[in-house]
């Protein structure tokens, strides 16, 4: 399990803060003073060849898991949330009327929370209808919802078939009922195969199951019987990610009030070492890994929300706290529940902060977050930027090189196994230096 970054290895130890990177730039470089250019941006004509894409944040959960860091309540009463619902579609209404939509479909929708599942069938109905009046879902290629095992019932489930999901992401993380609990999760394990069981039979597409290395509680023995029971349920695609500890977290606020720095989570060398594992026998069973967190049981199951979006799609995002990327400008909507519902029930902007990057910004974007599918094609970056990534970051592919992660023939870099799981780590070396934050 040794580590071929020792520099990176001397911080092996899980501490506070997040180590997913889901954009560039960081979004700590966002601002309200940037929200004009969203205004502008929303009314300008869309580039053509443009692919557009639906975010809608559910984000209410039964329970908050100690690990969460995204903007859940589990305080809401049906009012409240069928008013939210409300809320999300009068704000997708006054996008539907700018320019930039003008008269695109959206190519995928993604539900994301929160819990999604959390909604009542009515609720869903009342959100997705209202969504295909407004922008009509025919061309949509695929339509991602997110599940919590314990939300879902049969019924449910067929109504979410019915709806036009194509793609059901349950989220499992772990199979031990100990360890469920530690963490905080909502389900056990009796209701993720029954959840499972009742999927299967609605005939989804394609079903996504979650797991997560490295959780409160986590050992050898056990993770190996969680991966164990995954392979077995055969699931047309698997996510692992690895437990990290952002500072919103309850793990982090009980590692402040304990006074220290180390998270009580497995190091980054061992939940490497078991997500490497539990790669390795899914590719036994006949699996395909196609990024750094995923494995699929057909090679060629698509992914457009993922792959869309890393090539630089527009992403309009309703909800609260929900992030977009419209005509090249990044913005988030305002972060807390109260203030969103208020501002979208008087007509105004619901935007909180935003950042327009520079060209040299977008490509640097694009290319860390094509390095998470484990391969860059450098033809892509000269037809689209008109820049050679090979000149141009040139000492960092020497790094990864040196290192042993990757390596680079005709015109593609290619990352060794141990380079695509350190993936969220090793991109840091395309920051430009404004971006680069130090503890």
């Amino acid at each position: 399990m040794t580590s071929t970054l020792p520099a990176l290895e001397l911080h092996d130890e899980t501490t506070g803060g997040s180590y997913f990177v889901s954009n560039y730039p960081p979004y700590s470089f966002w601002s309200p003073q940037a929200k004009p250019d969203v205004f502008a941006a929303l009314e300008r004509a869309p580039h053509p060849d443009t692919v557009l894409g639906i975010y809608t944040h559910i984000p209410f959960c039964r329970k908050r898991c100690h690990f969460c860091y995204f903007k859940v309540y589990t305080d809401k009463n049906a009012q409240q949330i069928a008013g939210y619902v409300d809320c999300v579609l009068s704000e997708l209404k006054d996008y539907v009327a700018k320019p930039f939509i003008g008269g695109r479909k959206p190519k995928f929708i993604y539900f994301g929370g929160g819990t999604p599942s959390y909604l009542s069938t009515t609720q869903l109905r009342q959100l997705t209808d209202g969504m295909k009046e407004l922008l009509p879902w025919d061309e949509v290629e695929e339509v991602t919802f997110e599940c919590e095992p314990g939300t879902l019932t049969e019924h449910k489930l067929n109504v979410l078939q019915e709806i036009g999901v194509t793609r059901l992401s349950l989220g499992i993380e772990n199979f031990t009922d100990s360890i469920l609990n530690l963490n905080g999760r909502a389900h056990e394990s009796k209701e993720i195969f029954r959840a499972y069981d009742f999927a299967r039979a609605a005939g989804f597409p394609q079903i996504n199951i979650d797991l997560i290395s490295g959780m409160l509680g986590e050992t050898e023995e056990n993770w190996q019987e969680c991966v164990r029971q995954a392979v077995e349920m055969e699931p047309d695609c698997v996510t692992i990610y690895q437990m990290e500890v952002p500072f919103n977290t309850g793990i982090f606020k009980g590692m402040k009030e304990q006074g220290t720095d180390v998270a009580p989570v497995a190091t980054w060398s061992m939940k490497r070492h078991w997500v490497r594992d539990a790669f390795a026998e899914f590719e036994k069973r006949g699996y395909t890994i196609t990024s750094a967190y995923t494995a699929v049981k057909d090679a060629n199951t698509k992914f457009v929300y993922r792959d869309q979006l890393w090539r630089g799609a527009d992403l309009l995002g309703i909800g609260v706290s929900s992030f977009s990327h419209v005509g090249g400008v990044h913005f988030q909507n305002e972060a807390n529940f109260v203030p969103y519902v208020e501002a979208i029930q008087r007509g105004e902007s619901s935007v909180y902060r935003a950042l327009t990057p520079t060209d040299e910004e977008r490509l640097i974007r694009e290319l860390i977050l094509q390095m998470k599918l484990g391969r860059v094609d450098g033809e892509y970056f000269e037809s689209k930027f008109g820049v050679d990534i090979f000149e141009r970051f040139a000492e960092a592919f020497e790094r990864f090189q040196g290192w042993g992660v990757a390596s680079i023939e005709d015109g593609r870099v290619q990352l060794t196994r141990d380079g695509l799981l350190m993936v969220d780590r090793l991109v840091h070396e395309f920051f430009l230096p404004q971006h680069v934050l130090t503890k």
